[in-house]
Parts: structure tokens; sequence; C-alpha cells
């Protein structure tokens, strides 16, 4: 398939660029409106991420690959107002196979900055649905694109590549899973309300969390994050009123000094009557004063804590990889051969076609000649001439250029496909019109009263 990508992400590009370079979702379906009709292209799929912007494309019969890839980088750096140099160093591409194996890798997580990032395989599925709906997306890319989401779903359920937290936010709540048995009855106390708070309270929410209290030291913030989790908002200064129904408490804010205390933390656990408290610090500097570890029934784990299990987990996914390059090379052979199979059918349908038109052609002559009365079995013998020379022009042409250019391979390979060193074809076709008449009779099933009705 004449395919090419085209994009840049966090290895290629600052987070500068990338912001320039990012379509918002209300920019998608028009960009690739315009994408389709401004350039010589077929059909477009579009991914904008916050560490991708990639283009996905079928050109025109006659654009030349070199040439559409400046050209895209070109209508990009227009739509953004970017330089064009600047972009174009910042640029990859890839072409047809390697194109298509690019595509897999992304969608399983495989070129994320997080190795094995589940989110990028939705927000590609996201990508390709919103090209359909834009109708961007022809014959071509609709054959794609199922076979390659089928291709990264398998190296998912296949490899561990995507198993273990290897963010911080994620290592919080999946160290809180395995110390309660049942989340979703539990109550969460997130302190702080920045980056980090908020993919813990997504993670959470992921989790079956929803009794989520988020404290802060500007409330207008707290509430902006409680309404898209649905979380109760409240300041710093009430967190002693809620400490005390918080069975995990979560922190991340840029304070310079400890938030919670070892007085309070001990007041919470007695109006708790003992229950277990799970305390997660994840801010630099701390938030929890190291004293709360001491307490009885206060499970305190800090940023270093967390980080040692996150680096463990990385190493693990990491051992993953020629796994996940195992799953994808299998998928991608079959998806080739079946690509290269296709091929061959429209090969030999075209050439059929063209060998069936001639022969109409012929007829059409022949059966004129007979018809002003001319002698029959010389019009057969010229027919049958005529037929064969026509037949065998164009393969005869291609032989001699390539005997002229010494192309012996060629000339190898010719006579392979045209059966000249198969004895079983040449021996088939010295035989006479009753020969194989007689032995497709034999060859034939027994006629049934049915058949013979």
């Amino acid at each position: 398939m004449n395919l090419i990508a085209l994009g840049i992400n966090h290895n290629t590009a600052s987070v500068e660029v990338r912001e320039r370079v990012a379509f918002s979702p209300d920019q998608v379906v028009e960009a690739l409106q315009g994408g389709v009709s401004e350039l010589p292209i077929e059909e477009m799929v579009l991914l904008s991420t916050c560490n991708r912007t990639e283009i996905y494309v079928i050109p025109r019969s006659e654009s030349q690959p070199t040439a559409l890839v400046k050209q895209l980088i070109s209508w990009l750096s227009n739509y953004h107002n970017l330089p064009f140099t600047e972009l174009s160093e910042a640029a990859y591409s890839f072409e047809t196979e390697k194109a298509i194996e690019h595509i897999v890798k992304v969608a399983a997580g495989l070129d994320s900055m997080v190795l094995g990032e589940p989110q990028i395989f939705g927000q590609l599925k996201s990508a390709y649905a919103v090209a359909v709906e834009a109708g961007s997306v022809g014959s071509k890319l609709q054959n794609l694109f199922p076979k390659l989401f089928s291709i990264a779903k398998k190296v998912r359920s296949d490899t561990a590549i995507g198993e273990n937290p290897v963010s911080v936010a994620y290592a919080a709540v999946n160290l809180a899973n395995r110390i309660f048995s049942d989340l979703s009855n539990s109550t969460v106390l997130l302190v702080g309300a920045g980056e980090t708070i908020e993919l813990v309270a997504r993670h959470l929410m992921d989790s079956g969390i929803t009794n989520i209290i988020i404290a802060n030291r500007t409330l207008s913030r707290a509430k902006e994050l409680g309404e898209k989790f649905s979380a109760k908002a409240v300041m710093l200064s009430d967190i002693p009123d809620e400490l005390f129904n918080a069975d995990i408490v979560i922190t991340s804010t840029g304070s310079q000094l400890p938030i919670l205390g070892k007085g309070a933390v001990e007041r919470a656990v007695r109006a708790r009557k003992r229950r277990p408290m799970l305390m997660i610090d994840i801010a630099v500097p701390r938030d929890i004063e190291t004293q709360v570890g001491d307490l009885r029934d206060v499970y305190l784990y800090t940023i270093d804590d967390l980080s040692e299990i996150v680096e463990v987990n990385i190493q693990n996914r990491r051992s993953e990889i020629s796994k996940a390059d195992e799953v994808i090379a299998s998928g991608l052979e079959r998806l080739f051969q079946e690509s290269r199979s296709l091929g061959v059918v429209d090969v030999v349908k075209e050439y059929r076609q063209m060998a069936e038109t001639i022969q109409n052609n012929e007829l059409r002559k022949a059966q004129n000649k007979i018809s002003r009365g001319e002698n029959p079995e010389l019009v057969l013998t010229q027919f049958a001439r005529s037929l064969t020379n026509k037949l065998i022009h164009a393969p005869t042409a291609k032989l001699k250029q390539a005997g002229a250019l010494e192309q012996a391979d060629l000339l190898v390979k010719a006579r392979e496909i045209l059966g000249l060193d198969d004895e079983d074809v040449i021996k088939d076709l010295g035989k006479s019109d009753q020969e194989n008449s007689d032995e497709r009779e034999i060859d034939a099933p027994i006629p049934t009263t049915q058949t013979l009705q």
C-alpha cells in the first residue's frame, strides 16, 4: 500500500514546538477536509496528542513520496504559522510498510514517552473515527486501520508491555489497590490540585472510587477540578474536619513546609477507631511529616518509595519489548502477505481482461471474414496466428529489452512464470484436444439424475 506517515513527537521536538503544532479537537475535522482538498492525497487521518502530532495519508497515484513529504510539512507550517525550516528539522516520515509498522508501534505504546502507556491506543482509535466521520477516510485506510488495531491489541494481550504502573500517579493508585481489597467503598482525600493530583483522580475514577475530596489552597481551583470528577472541594484549612473520613490520603502540593503533622493525623486515627489509613506523599518537599509514619494503623509512603516501584516496573516493561516486536512482526507479515496476494489477484485479473479483449477483437474479425465468404480454414489459421502474436507481443518486447540490458535474473524469472521449464505444462500443451477431453471426462464427477435433467 502506498502510505506515508509524517509527524513530530517527544523525541524530535521540544514541548514548545509540539504545543504549536497540536490541533485542538475543534480544528481536526476542518484540517482533515482541508488537507484532502488542498494536498495531492486521497485519504487522511490526523493524530494530535500532547506528545505527538502525526498525519497518515494515501497519496494520489501521481504523487512522488519525497515531494509529498515536503508538501505535508509546508501544509502544517502554514496551518500553524510556523517556519518551514523549524518544522522540517523536527519532522520524521515513513513510507509503505515502514509507515504501517510505525502506526502499529504507536498504537501499542512502543513509541510513547511512557513505554506501553494505554491511552495512545484509544487516542488513535478516536483519531481514526473522527477521520471517518469527516469523510477523509476511503476504502484503503478503512481496510487497513482495523487490522492495525487488531495487531496492537494482541501486543497488549500477549505481552506485559502495559502492565505495572510506570507513573507516580498510577503507582499511588495501584498501591492503594493492593492494600484495600475493595476501593469502591473507600473515601480518598487529595491534597493539591495540580496536574499530578488530576491524574491521580482520573486513575481513582478508573478504579471505581467515587467518593473523593479535593483540598487546595485556592478553593476555586479545587472546585474546578472537583467538577471533573464529581468530587467535594474544600480549603486546606478544612483538612482537619475531613481527615478522619479519609481511608486514603494522597498529597502533591508546592508547599515548602509540611501540611499534615503527626498530631492532626493521630487525632484522625483515634476518631476512626483504629481503622487503617493509607497516606501517600508524592510532593517534593514533603507534605506529610516523617513522624506520621511511626503512628500505629497509618501506612505512609513517599515519592522515593513510589519511584523505586516505578523503576522496577519500567525495567519489567522493557524486558517485554522483544516479545512485543515478535507479535508485531508476525502480525505485519500476515498483513503484508494478504496485501501481496490481493495484488497478484489484481494483476491476474487485469491480464485476463486484456487477453479477453484481444480474443474478442480477433474473433470478431474472423467472423466478419467468414460471413463475407472467405475460406474458413484460412480464416482460422490467420485468427490463430494473429491471436498468438498479439498475446505474446508485450512479454516478447520486455524479454528482448531484458536481454539487451543483460538482466539475466529477469530472464530466469520469466522462464519460471511462463512455465517454460515445467515439463508437466509442456507435456499438457503437446496433447491433442481429444486427449485433454478424455482426461476431463475421467476427472469429472459421475453425473446424477439431477445433473442430467
